[in-house]
């Protein structure tokens, strides 16, 4: 079978699957988030791998395996997200900075200052913003005492939490990436196919502490002796979202998909073409197994399901993140309010990073409730703007929009999302789709699976949510949302 460590946000997961693509058993750790200043957001590096070591094997025991049934290991993690450590001990130097994290807004200020902006996104198919990871590594190598001489003497490396696990996974063994992960640095070409020694340059990352860039399909290592009972062989690779693409299996162009997580991930397949955006999406490789290059229009979401985990722990009116769809049901709409959760910042297509949250339109008579609808609602909205931006880019009428996530199992919000679009949302059966797309790379990468089509062929839906509001409501509905994302904009700048 195919083990998939799907390392998350907030969590670390491992999912075993057979060759039908279903899954044998699921493992799951929570970790600590680390929030040291406003806007700032961290990890514990050790954490991250303790946990994800640990679910490995419950996973494999909970499917009742041996370490030895295992063909091959997928790995799909959190984008973004910066390690540095040394390359002897392997230990960290400083935690992890989250891809939510907004401390190095002020180097991409001064990065667009300078006039670069429109040739680092030529290069790499994004804009100049802290969500990325090339100033999260300068920031570190800045800011922890010796980092930068000791980061030019060769003694320290830097990656995602994709390479953060390789390393760990064979023993300090390999040092490597994916197109995908390494396309979301702003220090990679996606027309070349390789880090871009000018946009080191600007950034100032050396290119010593870098991982090698492989494909995201195929065998890149093997796990060290005495972690399993046996070697197992990486063999896939993919950032979170285009894992979640390729296990949707949205692998011909004008196919989407969208992934209700911590934030929302919506991706459609340009094929092998880079479609240069107009609205601030951003272009980005995709998971390619023939070796050619694949590529993708993104529009990212920062506060997705994390909304309901802030009115859970910060507002404390619900105890559990699944009394949402209760209380907001509770009321027949909004009432008039609008929550925009702009906590750090906005993403596609508005990217203020100075944004933040606001609730607008209360009165004596809004509610809890109301909150909590405007709190749901408020995940379709921003990704209604998403796929608007998508469709007027790329030229293509989407007829179908796939989902998976957490929140994707909220029927009232698919069927919110559905009427919003304007365009059917379809659920499949499996909405692992993050693990399965892992699974599927790792399992093409070995021969377990042989061809394209016997994936294609797993996949089913699950339920089909279909367009009911008129079209008057909806325009009505939207107008009130954009009037409160205005109010938003610019608020901490």
């Amino acid at each position: 079978m195919i083990l998939a460590l799907d390392q998350g946000t907030t969590s670390s997961r491992a999912i075993v699957f057979d060759g039908d693509g279903r899954i044998k058993a699921v493992a799951q750790r929570e970790f600590k988030q680390i929030f040291p200043q406003p806007g700032w957001v961290e990890h514990d590096p050790t954490e991250i791998w303790t946990t994800q070591l640990a679910v490995a094997h419950e996973a494999i025991a909970g499917a009742g395996l041996k370490p030895c049934d295992i063909k091959a290991i997928g790995i799909a993690n959190q984008r973004e997200t910066t390690v540095v450590w040394d390359r002897t001990t392997g230990k960290p130097i400083h935690n992890a900075i989250v891809w939510q994290d907004r401390r190095t807004a002020a180097a991409c200020e001064a990065l667009k200052a300078n006039g670069l902006e429109a040739t680092i996104t030529a290069k790499t198919g994004l804009l100049v913003d802290a969500y990325f990871s090339g100033t999260k590594i300068a920031w570190l190598l800045d800011h922890v005492p010796d980092a930068r001489q000791r980061a030019a003497a060769g003694e320290l490396a830097c990656g995602t939490i994709d390479s953060w696990l390789i390393w760990n996974l064979t023993g300090g063994a390999v040092h490597a990436t994916d197109v995908t992960n390494a396309a979301r640095t702003l220090l990679f070409n996606i027309n070349t196919g390789d880090w871009d020694e000018k946009l080191l340059a600007w950034l100032n990352v050396p290119h010593e502490v870098l991982p090698q860039v492989c494909a995201s399909s195929g065998v890149v290592a093997e796990t060290a002796p005495g972690l399993f009972d046996v070697r197992i062989p990486i063999a896939g690779i993919a950032g979170d979202q285009q894992a979640a693409l390729f296990g949707q299996r949205c692998i011909q162009p004008g196919m989407a998909k969208n992934t209700y997580g911590t934030g929302c991930f919506m991706l459609m397949n340009t094929g092998d073409e880079v479609v240069h955006s107009k609205s601030r999406l951003l272009s980005t490789a995709a998971c390619s197994t023939d070796g050619k290059r694949q590529y993708a229009l993104e529009g990212s979401v920062f506060i997705g399901g994390a909304v309901v985990q802030w009115l859970r722990d910060g507002l404390g009116i619900i105890h559990e993140s699944s009394e949402i769809e209760t209380l907001a049901g509770s009321v027949t709409d909004n009432g008039g309010v609008y929550l925009v959760p702009g906590f750090t910042g906005l993403g596609a297509p508005h990217w203020d990073p100075h944004a933040r949250g606001a609730i607008m339109g209360l009165t004596r008579g809004s509610s809890a409730a109301h909150i909590a609808r405007a709190a749901l609602e408020s995940i379709a909205y921003q990704s209604a703007d998403v796929l608007s931006a998508m469709v007027t880019d790329s030229g293509i009428e989407l007829r179908e929009l796939r989902v998976d996530g957490g929140a994707a199992r909220n029927d009232a919000l698919m069927q919110f999302q559905a009427d919003l679009l304007g365009l059917r949302v379809v659920r499949p059966q499996i909405q692992e789709t993050t693990a399965l797309g892992a699974a599927y790379l790792a399992g093409l990468g070995t021969g377990y699976w042989n061809t394209a089509e016997q994936l294609d062929a797993q996949w089913q839906v699950e339920k089909i949510f279909e367009p009911k509001m008129n079209g008057d409501q909806v325009a009505d509905l939207l107008a009130g949302w954009h009037k409160a994302v205005e109010r938003s904009k610019s608020w901490a700048e």
